[in-house]
């Protein structure tokens, strides 16, 4: 027998179930919470707390890592989510390193270590496990350039045999890295830029 015709009542409502999850993973990463709001800020107040300069002086050099800015200029908002993401993980991996300068303050790297992880667990937990997926197959040149960036400072750091001075350009890089991860957040979320807040964290 022939199926019977679903109104187009019911017809509405497969279709809402259906988006429903994509919906919800949508909803979830355009609300991070409110403390959250000043993450890149506070992560910058805590870099230089626990890196300082080095205790000698460094010698000039013109050392270039370029960051993938390209992959600031999407307007979706899932992939910022997911590009923040693969950031962070590769900031704490990097950060986390037993071979961190001495003169490092501790209790800060610390912390700087523990804000890291929070924020990427929140962020982890906008996605579903199926939508991730299909997002990794969209973003992959995304997912290679920025591999690609930090693979270029753990060789810069294995080449200079992980000396302070090396630190303190790698240092750098994780200053602009957060720089980079505010205008992310900020794709995500409307909110304030984070250049104000950065031009003040210079003067003090």
């Amino acid at each position: 027998m022939p199926a019977k015709p679903q109104t187009p009542g019911i017809h509405s409502i497969l279709l809402l179930l259906f988006f429903l999850p994509a919906f919800t993973i949508a909803f979830s990463c355009n609300h991070l919470r409110h403390q959250d709001a000043n993450f890149s800020w506070k992560s910058l107040q805590l870099l230089r707390n626990a890196a300082p300069p080095p205790p000698q002086p460094c010698p000039q050099e013109n050392v270039i890592l370029p960051f993938p800015e390209t992959l600031l200029e999407s307007k979706d908002k899932k992939q910022a989510a997911i590009t923040t993401l693969r950031i962070l993980q590769h900031l704490f991996n990097l950060l986390s390193s037993p071979r961190t300068p001495t003169h490092w303050n501790d209790h800060a790297h610390h912390s700087l270590l523990n804000k890291i992880q929070h924020y990427t667990h929140h962020i982890e937990k906008c996605f579903a496990d199926q939508s991730m997926h299909s997002q990794r197959r969209r973003s992959r040149n995304s997912h290679l350039s920025i591999n690609k960036y930090f693979k270029s400072i753990h060789n810069f750091l294995q080449h200079n045999n992980y000396s302070a001075c090396t630190w303190d350009h790698v240092r750098l890089q994780a200053q602009d890295c957060f720089r980079h991860l505010d205008t992310l957040i900020r794709q995500m979320k409307s909110r304030a830029p984070l250049t104000t807040y950065y031009k003040r964290l210079n003067t003090q």
